[in-house]
């Protein structure tokens, strides 16, 4: 991949983020309140999740 690609990767990335907090903000708040009360295991499993998921869509890209 050259650096256009990863470039954009990041982009899309940044917009999809970017959509919950836009497009229901008070949602977006609450969940954000219940993801403070996890402790840190259950907090590193879902971003190790994540991760998994994500490596899981690039290998398949």
């Amino acid at each position: 991949m050259d650096g256009a690609t990863w470039l954009a990767a990041l982009g899309l990335a940044l917009v999809l983020e970017g959509l919950v907090p836009f497009l229901a903000p008070r949602a977006w708040r609450q969940a954000f309140s219940q993801l403070l009360q996890l402790r840190d295991g259950q907090v590193r499993f879902f971003g190790l999740l994540a991760l998994a998921g994500g490596l899981a869509l690039l290998w398949l890209a």
